[in-house]
């Protein structure tokens, strides 16, 4: 199993790149999300997803993990194949996709070239739980928009603090803190807001 490539991008379109790693050329199948991120790199790395089949084996890359979660949570659903999720893919972005499927939204799935109004319906029904469990479970909060306020919520949380109340006490800190906060003085003080 191929789990990334880390290599020069000898040659890059919106469908695929060659990456050079070390001398061998590996032909990888893109998004265009993928290949917005990508455009101005001359190398970088990929996160792969080897796909195969009894008449083919391909690599399809992902410039971050959240793509290439959603493609194998959608290449899971019967009646869309690999190259379906691709297109599904360059057509939103991973969040506008779930973000879809949790509201229901068929017509906007429907949009996306190769999705029919059935095929919308059945990813609808197989992923939305699925999604929510996720987003449940890693508890996707506003608050968590940088890796400062990250860092803290991870300490408190590993300090036996409830999430809810972490995130109450960071929120507090950080509404009277200085913009140049160090992770240590933010846990200490939400610590005290307790």
């Amino acid at each position: 199993m191929i789990a990334f490539l880390t290599g020069h991008f000898v040659h890059k379109t919106p469908a695929v790149v060659h990456v050079d790693v070390n001398g061998v050329g590996y032909e990888v199948l893109i998004s265009l999300h993928t290949y917005s991120k990508i455009q101005g790199l001359e190398k970088g790395t990929l996160l792969i997803y080897f796909h195969v089949r009894e008449d083919s084996q391909s690599l399809f890359g992902f410039f971050d993990n959240a793509e290439k979660e959603m493609f194998i949570q959608l290449i899971s659903i019967s009646g869309v194949g690999a190259a379906t999720a691709r297109m599904m893919l360059s057509s939103m972005r991973p969040e506008e996709i779930a973000r879809a499927i949790l509201n229901g939204s068929a017509k906007q799935l429907e949009s996306i070239k190769g999705i029919g109004k059935k095929t919308a319906e059945r990813i609808i029904l197989e992923l939305r739980d699925k999604l929510g469990k996720q987003v449940h479970e890693t508890n996707i909060s506003p608050l968590i928009n940088n890796t400062l306020e990250r860092d803290a919520l991870n300490a408190l949380i590993a300090l036996g603090i409830a999430r809810p109340t972490a995130e109450q006490a960071i929120k507090k800190v950080l509404s009277g803190a200085p913009e140049e906060a160090k992770v240590e003085e933010i846990i200490k003080q939400a610590l005290k807001t307790l």
